[in-house]
């Protein structure tokens, strides 16, 4: 038979039936794609709580739990202790004169009075020490100057002004201009805006040694977490990674995000390593890594919210997180026996392998790779099951960066390499100190001194031998 225009207009609008199809495919995808990224949030991806707009729902409230505010039966009061009665400066003796029922006049001592104190602090001013330099005309005609002893600062401001300066700057997150009104405004001490950032420079210099000699011991610690968050040194897009240990916390600020930061960082693949599913850490053996299961459970949510297949994987995974940490609660609380724990993970370890593998080839592109790449680790997500001191989730890290995230909205970053290492340097500092209870500006002062005299700086490695302070320890 032959064919004439109408067959040809057939095989025509076949073809052009065929390209839209083709077409609508595309932009359903595209659609797809679109919606999804409206749809981020903190609660389904990585992005930061502060990112989210206003239509972002707010996280489902936790059931009351019926109890009043405060402090529950068996919690530990922290109070404030009284000085010893050798360190009061002032004591002031009241005696009731006349009995409050019947008027007559007493008399005696109360053996133990209660004790009422009432704290001020004095009016501190700048203790300042005048070296007179002479200089002297031998009759030789050469004329000699008198030196600093040794360790006189060449400067106007000694260790202990250095120290309190890194404080304010490092700790209490104070700008280089705040700093110079609070010196004036609680000591009485003028200072330049450039004195200040010369301070900066010799505590950055006189810490140095204790933060190299703490990140050489994070190399080898058993257990360790990681993390990083965005920086900005000198304009530029930079990155500050920690990682932390059970009493030492290590900052470095890297211009990079991938595994030769991460290496730099934490040294050789030594001990068990919690962190996301980043791939700068991949480098790490997965039978000594664990993921973060609160980033995990972001990921089953943006799996569940694509509807579908993806949608019931999703949300059966959510569903074994929840049963997951129900149990590790009870572990921590010490309810439930971790060899029992053990057996009851089996098969939710079961269950959440098959969950995954259907995830990997249930159609939906985005579902299944991230299902294949956490099956390629699936090891590292059961790491805390069989190994004590380790936790499911890399709160440790997430939480040690709080504080300089809240630094960096306030300076924008560090403006050169300088500024990066007192960064690094005090936050190292600050937070392991933080850790084992000890007094920050105390250890600044001393490594201010020790830099001064040539001698050994303190060490920021735990001691038994270290005092306590009781304050940071209750805070702790």
């Amino acid at each position: 038979m032959n064919r004439d225009w109408r067959d040809e207009r057939i095989d025509q609008l076949v073809a052009e039936n065929t390209a839209l199809k083709a077409m609508v495919e595309k932009l359903l995808a595209r659609v797809t794609e679109l919606e999804e990224k409206l749809r981020k949030s903190s609660q389904n991806s990585s992005k930061p709580p502060s990112s989210d707009g206003p239509k972002v729902p707010p996280r489902p409230k936790k059931k009351a739990s019926g109890r009043r505010p405060g402090g529950q039966p068996g919690h530990v009061r922290h109070e404030r202790p009284q000085v010893p009665p050798e360190k009061v400066s002032k004591r002031v003796v009241l005696k009731p004169r006349r009995c409050n029922a019947c008027g007559d006049h007493l008399a005696g001592v109360d053996v133990s009075p209660r004790r009422h104190q009432v704290f001020e602090l004095p009016k501190v001013e700048p203790i300042v020490t005048e070296y007179e330099l002479h200089s002297l005309t031998c009759d030789c005609g050469v004329s000699t100057t008198a030196e600093l002893p040794h360790g006189v600062p060449t400067g106007s401001f000694g260790p202990s002004v250095i120290a309190v300066v890194a404080l304010l700057m490092g700790v209490y997150r104070l700008s280089k201009r705040a700093v110079p009104d609070l010196l004036q405004d609680l000591f009485g001490l003028s200072m330049s805006d450039g004195a200040v950032v010369g301070c900066q420079q010799k505590a950055s210099a006189a810490l140095e040694v204790p933060v190299v000699e703490a990140k050489n011991v994070i190399a080898s610690a058993p257990v360790k977490n990681a993390d990083e968050t965005g920086w900005r040194e000198a304009g530029h897009r930079a990155w500050l990674w920690v990682v932390v240990t059970a009493n030492i916390t290590v900052f470095m600020v890297h211009l990079r995000r991938n595994a030769v930061a991460a290496r730099a960082l934490l040294g050789n693949a030594s001990g068990i390593l919690g962190t996301d599913r980043h791939g700068a850490y991949g480098w790490w053996p997965s039978k000594r890594r664990q993921f973060c299961w609160a980033h995990l459970i972001r990921d089953f949510a943006a799996i569940a919210e694509r509807g579908h297949a993806s949608k019931r994987i999703g949300d059966a995974l959510l569903d074994e997180a929840d049963r997951m940490f129900a149990m590790w609660h009870r572990v921590r609380d010490g309810t439930l026996m971790r060899s029992t724990f053990s057996v009851y993970m089996r098969d939710l370890r079961r269950r959440v392998g098959t969950l995954l593998a259907e995830g990997a080839v249930c159609l939906h592109t985005k579902t299944e790779k991230t299902c294949k790449k956490i099956l390629r680790h699936v090891e590292s997500l059961w790491t805390f099951v069989h190994t004590e001191g380790v936790e499911p989730t890399n709160n440790a890290a997430e939480r040690a960066v709080r504080h300089p995230v809240i630094w960096r909205k306030a300076c924008y970053g560090t403006h050169s390499e300088a500024g990066s290492r007192f960064v690094e340097r005090i936050l190292t500092t600050h937070a392991s100190l933080r850790q084992q209870g000890r007094n920050v500006l105390e250890f600044i002062h001393a490594a201010c001194v020790a830099k001064l005299q040539g001698i050994t700086p303190p060490s920021l490695l735990p001691s038994s031998n270290q005092p306590v302070l009781v304050k940071a320890k209750l805070a702790a």
